[in-house]
């Protein structure tokens, strides 16, 4: 049965914030406030924030900074994922990426889906690794936010969650480096 292990130590993440938006501004950023909250209640660090517009390359220079500083793990990002002209994260996301991680925009359509119907395939959140961090791509509302940390994120991100999660093959993810 999937679930916390008491027996496992909790191990905090160092967890970076991007809000992609050409509308909003950081006192107004609700999506990147829920994404904090949760983060920090659980016990994580918020290890940098940071808003930016929707410029394919304005996201990637942000991605590419946080995946090469060694102290963070894992970077969220909220907004620029659905189907109009200006939401280019999903590109930009999959610009960096070395390994995508698919399952992790199905079952985020899955859990919107029992929220919003049908609607949940306008959006295409995504998830993947490269340079030994994740990378999850959210929509900008701050209920898709929720969502996706309170069904699928915080589970993923607690070491104690059997059978398995994001943070016990966090040391993993670059051991393709070691062996050249």
């Amino acid at each position: 049965m999937p679930g916390i292990d008491p027996t496992r130590p909790f191990l905090p993440v160092a967890i970076a914030v991007l809000t992609v938006s050409d509308t909003r501004s950081a006192a107004e950023d609700r999506s990147g406030d829920v994404l904090v909250e949760r983060l920090t209640e659980a016990g994580h660090r918020l290890a940098d924030r940071a808003l930016v517009r929707d410029e394919q390359a304005d996201i990637e220079a942000q991605l590419r900074a946080w995946i090469a500083d060694p102290e963070i793990d894992v970077i969220i990002s909220t907004g620029g994922t659905g189907l109009t002209g200006r939401d280019v994260t999903v590109e930009a996301h999959e610009a960096v990426y070395e390994k995508a991680i698919p399952a992790f925009g199905t079952l985020f359509t899955m859990i919107s889906h029992g929220k919003i119907g049908t609607s949940a395939i306008q959006s295409r959140a995504c998830a993947g690794v490269a340079g030994g961090a994740y990378l999850f791509a959210l929509p900008g509302s701050p209920g898709a936010c929720r969502d996706a940390w309170d069904e699928i994120l915080a589970a993923q991100l607690d070491y104690r969650h059997g059978p398995c999660n994001f943070v016990e093959i966090l040391p993993r993810l670059e051991e393709h480096l070691r062996r050249k």
